[in-house]
């Protein structure tokens, strides 16, 4: 494990990860390792998809008051963010983000910290045990029978 003198410690506060301090993990658009300033201007969000190029896509929801039906809507925001390879954020994970220059067309902010360590890894549709058909298929022909042999009594 390569140390190197040019890593931040610590950028608005956060301290720099473990993963900073080691030369595999440098990159010259991340806080920590290169040379990219940020600015105090701090959001945090849950990563909903992560992409090859060091870049990910954050999601937050909030409340918006609707006064002519009298309740509250949910609204969503999306941003591209860059993902320095010394934090790596996976899909699932809540993280803050800060403002930095512009990064390319869509890219204006930089992952700093990973909030949540808790990675969902299991979609909501196979958290529900799913039953195979020959399974219900065999229950069904039992159940039958027994109403059968019950009226037959």
């Amino acid at each position: 494990m390569d140390v190197n003198k040019n890593v931040r410690k610590e950028v608005l506060g956060i301290p720099a990860p473990a993963r900073a301090f080691d030369s595999r993990y440098h990159h010259k658009n991340c806080p920590f390792t290169g040379t990219l300033a940020v600015k105090k201007e701090l959001l945090s969000g849950r990563v909903i998809k992560k992409d090859t190029n060091k870049s990910a896509t954050i999601e937050w929801h909030r409340t918006r008051y609707v006064p002519k039906y009298e309740r509250y809507e949910r609204r969503r925001s999306r941003l591209r963010v860059h993902n320095p390879p010394c934090l790596d954020a996976q899909v699932g994970q809540e993280v803050l983000v800060a403002r930095t220059r512009p990064l390319s067309k869509t890219k204006n902010h930089v992952i700093l910290q990973i909030l949540d360590e808790r990675i969902k890894l299991v979609s909501p549709e196979e958290e529900m045990p799913v039953k195979k058909k020959t399974e219900t298929a065999k229950s069904n022909k039992k159940e039958k029978k027994a109403v059968a042999e019950g009226e037959d009594e």
